[in-house]
């Protein structure tokens, strides 16, 4: 559990308030349901700014276009390996390292999506062949810095099925690990054991997927 005070503490309580405020407009036909739900909204857009030092439009913006009920974020991540080592890519945006992934796309299958996030990522093709774990991005068992957002992680072993190395917008770098001398990782996106347990996944086909 996190402990009372901390950040994450407080993000729990944003994203709390906020899924309520977003469900009821999405629900209530009460004007003045509608304007509480307003108010409870700037709180958490205020409570956000104040708390991670951002503009209160920044903080407002992290929802804007959220509408409807409220529910978590998919995120996918694929495992790629090849001769005991890892596929990763380097994002731009922090220079760190991940398994190459991505939200899913509305109509997209998570399958073709990991799929499809690892050619455009990292220039290889590959098939889904199984789904090794599901785990809850916000639970502080998984190591992943706080974050605004309430996400599933779904994790998905992948064959390598051909290809080259190949840079894009949101990557700057291409290349398998051993899992002994990964790189820094981009912990908002993946951990080390998240990538230890993929691999056992690939060498032991048998075990159950992993789940929160």
């Amino acid at each position: 559990m996190a402990t009372p005070g901390t950040n994450l503490t407080i993000l729990d309580w944003a994203r709390k308030v906020q899924a309520i405020a977003q469900s009821g407009m999405a629900f209530t036909k009460d004007p003045f349901d509608r304007e509480r739900y307003t108010q409870l909204k700037e709180l958490v857009a205020s409570i956000l700014a104040a708390q991670l030092e951002v503009p209160v439009s920044r903080a407002k913006a992290f929802w804007e276009h959220e509408e409807g009920y409220a529910t978590p974020k998919v995120d996918v991540r694929g495992g790629v390996f090849r001769d005991g080592k890892v596929l990763l890519v380097r994002e731009r945006s922090d220079g760190k390292w991940t398994l190459p992934g991505g939200w899913v796309d509305v109509n997209d299958a998570p399958s073709s999506a990991v799929v499809r996030e690892i050619y455009e990522e990292s220039g290889y093709r590959a098939r889904a062949v199984k789904l090794a774990a599901l785990f809850d991005r916000n639970h502080p068992r998984h190591g992943h810095p706080p974050g605004i957002h309430h996400i599933y992680k779904l994790f998905f072993l992948c064959e390598l099925l051909g290809g080259e190395p190949t840079l894009s917008i949101e990557t700057d770098g291409v290349d398998f690990f051993t899992l002994d001398a990964l790189p820094e990782l981009s912990t908002g996106r993946v951990t080390r054991s998240q990538i230890a347990r993929l691999y056992e996944h690939q060498l032991h086909p048998e075990l159950q997927t992993d789940f929160d």
